[in-house]
């Protein structure tokens, strides 16, 4: 079942989240930035892929008006399929019921980050008609992990 994130959720994204990036974060710092993200409706809107009672997928949208495109843009921000359930459809499926939000919120572009070492992830974007046309550049200014 696909369907919109709830803060019940938390621990169970939490997991997913840590696991996507390979170290542990600050639970208590991402239950509230998740608390921030669910109630700004317009610009965030987080879809989580659930079977039975268990979280398997998820995938969260940023919604911004961007002055050099003149009109909003989507990002994907995080986006995460269990690798127990890998080839299964449902990271398309995320992938495509993002897609279409981002055209419900009138969006002129959707767009994703990835890590460069993410290669399969850049292949799965690709196959959707996704293009690699910017750099981005990062600058880390705390040690990852670290809390205040």
């Amino acid at each position: 079942m696909y369907r919109k994130a709830k803060l019940t959720d938390s621990l169970a994204v939490y997991e997913l989240i840590c696991d996507l990036e390979g170290v542990m974060l600050s639970y208590e710092k991402f239950y509230d930035i998740l608390n921030e993200q669910l109630q700004d409706r317009q610009h965030y809107y987080f879809l989580v892929c659930q079977e039975e009672d268990r979280i398997v997928g998820l995938l969260n949208l940023r919604f911004e008006r961007q002055l050099h495109h003149a009109g909003p843009v989507a990002e994907i921000t995080e986006f995460y399929v269990s690798p127990d359930k890998r080839g299964q459809g449902i990271g398309r499926e995320l992938f495509e019921k993002g897609l279409a939000l981002a055209r419900e919120f009138g969006c002129r572009q959707l767009e994703a980050d990835c890590n460069q070492s993410r290669r399969d992830a850049h292949g799965f974007y690709e196959k959707r008609g996704m293009k690699n046309t910017h750099y981005k550049f990062t600058m880390p200014l705390t040690a990852a992990g670290e809390t205040d």
